[in-house]
């Protein structure tokens, strides 16, 4: 965390991939279906966030500008992702508990109230 905003986290990894591969950050928001403004806004924070810029863009042009990963945003993205492997495998038995918890889509629909996610208000008894 950076003072009251995360920095990074899995959508901004996310948004970066998407300006990674369209070069656009309109295209990257169109592509994950967010708003420009949004997509924007992730990125600024991200940027304003670290050190060096994870995002440059270049503004105007006869095709508009653009936007592309600087080399920090590339190693950015290649950490988190690492990071992300790295402890999946590491937790891989752990998380195989945790799945096995939970009830498959066939059954979730004759679940009770409680285990399905939906809440049981309580009445006071007479």
């Amino acid at each position: 965390m950076s003072g009251e905003s995360i920095a990074i986290g899995p959508g901004k990894i996310e948004v970066l991939e998407a300006i990674r591969d369209t070069r656009s950050i309109t295209a990257a928001a169109k592509a994950m279906g967010m708003s420009y403004r949004r997509a924007w806004m992730l990125v600024d924070e991200v940027n304003r966030s670290l050190k060096e810029p994870a995002v440059a863009s270049a503004i105007g042009g006869d095709r508009g500008g653009g936007s592309e990963l600087t080399a920090v945003g590339e190693l950015l993205v290649r950490t988190y992702r690492k990071i992300e492997a790295d402890a999946t495998a590491a937790c891989a038995k752990e998380i195989a508990t945790l799945t096995s918890l939970i009830e498959s889509t066939s059954r979730s629909s004759t679940a009770p109230a409680a285990v399905s996610g939906r809440r049981r208000r309580s009445r006071p008894t007479p």
